[in-house]
């Protein structure tokens, strides 16, 4: 194997959760989480060596992820709806955990609701990057990046809000 290669195969083993946490916001189903992780590889592969600036590979794992999961989505305007619900682990913190599994699914409902470009700021939010880390991968103004960040919070805020209450009335 080629010193490239293995480069690349120790950065996509510390890097690998960028790509679960894009697909888990952009795809409801295992069976399009699983296509669409071995295209990010294949992107991610295919446009490694024209990487510049090995310093942010981080950022650049999201923008190929993200770019790729859109593209996808865009190819296969057809998706159908098939939610899969996860089961929270059984120990003695079980009530905790439960409560917690429904909170993100609450979360990642709301998510979901959102716009592909809006999905995608979130995602980088909640990961912590800055307003210029986001605005760097997304391609957006910082002001922009701000602007969108409150309204899908408000939006999520607002979505949780509706999915508790709709809970509670079944």
């Amino acid at each position: 194997m080629n010193r490239d290669k293995e480069e690349f195969l120790d950065i996509l083993e510390r890097y690998q959760g960028i790509l679960h946490k894009v697909n888990l916001v952009y795809f409801r189903n295992s069976a399009d989480r699983e296509d669409n992780f071995q295209e990010m590889v294949y992107q991610l592969y295919r446009s490694y060596p024209e990487l510049k600036k090995k310093e942010s590979i981080g950022s650049w794992f999201y923008k190929v992820a993200i770019n790729t999961s859109i593209t996808k989505l865009k190819k296969d305007s057809q998706l159908k709806y098939k939610e899969e619900i996860p089961e929270p682990a059984f120990d003695t913190d079980m009530e905790k955990k439960m409560e917690e599994a429904e909170s993100s699914l609450l979360l990642l409902k709301a998510i979901h609701e959102l716009n592909d470009t809006n999905k995608a700021i979130i995602l980088l939010y909640l990961e912590e990057k800055s307003y210029d880390e986001i605005a760097e991968i997304t391609g957006l103004s910082k002001n922009n990046v701000g602007v969108r960040i409150n309204r899908a919070k408000k939006n999520i805020e607002r979505k949780t809000k509706i999915f508790e209450r709709w809970k509670e009335m079944n």
